[in-house]
Parts: structure tokens; sequence; C-alpha cells
């Protein structure tokens, strides 16, 4: 079954890989990116813990987890309170998870640094933010808003092995949960070392389902093994 298989990146042929250019030619939004490998990029960036501007790559991000984060625009509304959430819970992340965040808008680095200086959620900020003002970066990853210059909001989980494992991709208006997104980050930690699947909602400490060792138990009969009070717990 698909959810029990070991996540790798999924290859494409040079001609899938011709359609998928045409593709997003035409739209180069809400494009799918799980089961892929990172999108090769490289973008100026300000780094806030240290103050000064640095460079990226996607090369810095291989070989660990990591969350590339994009959102439409600095010296905006919803988009400070993300930016604060995400680095309220920075030293799980990084610490605990080990887990590398880089944050990226369309704006210059320069835009980057006033923002953190003069938006007082902002203040004690650690995050990296990618500069994209050409938007290359958001076309590759498929959340770019051509008409508006801006990128959608989007997040993307990437194992250790370069492939990107989850997405969660939305439009301006809603702010996204960082307690989900750590969540979400924890049980695929847990499904990836141990070869568990997590249901619906699983937090640490929580019945996993052991397809590894029980398949054919469970096959059709998940319910004899957890009950909907347990998922929804």
């Amino acid at each position: 079954m698909a959810c029990e298989r070991e996540v790798e990146a999924v290859e494409e042929t040079a001609t899938n890989n011709e359609t998928i250019k045409e593709n997003n030619m035409e739209n180069t939004q809400a494009g799918v990116l799980v089961l892929k490998e990172l999108p090769e990029f490289k973008a100026e960036a300000y780094d806030a813990a240290t103050g000064h501007y640095t460079e990226v790559s996607s090369e810095d991000y291989k070989g660990k987890w990591s969350v590339i984060c994009f959102y439409p625009a600095d010296f905006t509304f919803v988009c400070p309170t993300e930016i604060a959430a995400m680095n309220a819970q920075l030293d799980i992340i990084n610490g605990e998870l080990g887990c590398e965040v880089l944050a990226v808008s369309t704006d210059t680095k320069f835009s980057h640094k006033r923002f953190v200086e003069t938006e007082p959620l902002l203040k004690g900020l650690k995050l990296t933010i990618g500069e994209d003002p050409t938007g290359a970066v958001s076309r590759a990853f498929g959340v770019m808003i051509e008409e508006e210059g801006i990128a959608l909001r989007g997040r993307f989980l990437i194992n250790p092995e370069g492939t990107v494992v989850a997405q969660e991709v939305q439009a301006p208006s809603v702010g996204r949960n960082v307690n989900e997104f750590l969540r979400q980050v924890k049980a695929w930690q847990h499904a990836t070392k141990t070869g568990e699947v997590c249901p619906a909602g699983w937090t640490p400490g929580s019945k996993t389902l052991p397809v590894n060792t029980d398949v054919e138990q469970m096959t059709g009969r998940v319910g004899d093994y957890i009950t909907i009070e347990e998922i929804l717990n």
C-alpha cells in the first residue's frame, strides 16, 4: 500500500519534465511537490540572528530535516504573526527536532532587514529570510501569484534525503498554525525512524499503526486496533 512504502523522490522522465515546464508556463500555482526532490535554488537573504546579509541555497538544506516557508510580503498584516509564531518555537524546531527553517518572500533582503527592525512582533527574530524579487524561487515551488507579484502561503517539509514529504499551500488571508507544523514534523520523524504509520492527529505517545509488522491482520480491520476516540483525543 502507498502509505507504507519508504518515502522516496519520484523520478521524472525528460518528457515529463518538458510537460511540467509547459504546464508551469500556463499555471505556476498549486503544483504538487510531495514525493519530488527539493527544487534547486540560490538566493540572497537576511540573517536576523546575526543582522547580516548572507546567501542560501537548496544545498544548505540537504541531509537534514528542513522547512521552506513562503509568505506574501513584508510590511503586511498576517505575515508577521506567522513569522513570529515560527520564531517562538525555533528552539524546539532547531534543537529538539533538528529541523532547519528558511522563510522566503518576493521582497528584497533590504526590505527584510527593515521589516525585522521595525515590526514589534519580530523583535528578537532569529530566522533567515530569503529574497525572491524575480519570483524564480516561488515559481520553482509552484506558489507564485503572477498577477500580484507575491507568493502564496506555502510550507514545504523536506526529509534528509531531499524529498518533499509534506506541503501546505493556502491563500494570503489566513495564517498557518505552527503547532500543527510541529506535530507533522514529529509524526514524520517517528514514521521514518520506526516504519510505522501515524493516524490522523497523531502526537508523540499516541498509538501508531504498526503495518510494518501486522499488515495482514490490520488490513480492513483498523477499527479493531484504534478507536475514533483515540484518533480525536
